[in-house]
């Protein structure tokens, strides 16, 4: 069974999209890809454990606090692919910035140099399920630039300055 449930964040208000176990969405109202491929209708508007664990953590890190994901589990339904990047993007450390390129680089190096390309890890990047948990705001271009950010670039830049970087 599908829950959801409404954060009210300083950014905006948040859908947080969960089963029993793990997170499978987390979108800010307006931004692209809402929903992803998920049929939000048939989701009960309940919070449940993992609902609550989520929003414990997003008041964590809107209080800017690091907040640990280790109990909760994340479980995007996205293509192998995405998967991949989505898998790197976490590893990314709170106030850090990572680059398309690099994301790139560290597919090729675990994968195999025909892995993709920088567009399909763009695509990957910008279709992430699970904002901020999997944090897609804090991939950059490669000279420094506040690329695209499916919540908007305001929201990009805010999340950014929330966790110290410059």
């Amino acid at each position: 069974m599908l829950y959801k449930s409404k954060y009210a964040s300083p950014l905006g208000n948040i859908l947080i999209l969960a089963d029993n176990s793990s997170v499978l969405g987390l979108w800010f109202e307006d931004q692209q890809y809402y929903g992803a491929s998920y049929s939000l209708e048939e989701a009960v508007d309940q919070e449940n454990r993992v609902i609550k664990k989520v929003k414990e953590w997003l008041s964590d890190y809107f209080d800017g606090r690091k907040p640990a994901k280790e109990h909760l589990s994340l479980a995007p339904k996205v293509t192998d692919f995405r998967q991949k990047v989505l898998s790197i993007l976490q590893t990314v450390p709170y106030g850090q910035t990572i680059t398309y390129q690099q994301i790139l680089d560290k597919l090729k190096e675990n994968y195999g140099k025909n892995v993709g390309s920088a567009r399909a890890v763009g695509g990957a990047v910008g279709h992430n399920p699970i904002s901020i948990m999997i944090p897609c705001h804090r991939v950059i271009g490669s000279d420094g630039s506040l690329t695209g950010y499916a919540g908007g670039i305001e929201r990009k830049l805010k999340l950014l300055t929330l966790e110290g970087v410059r």
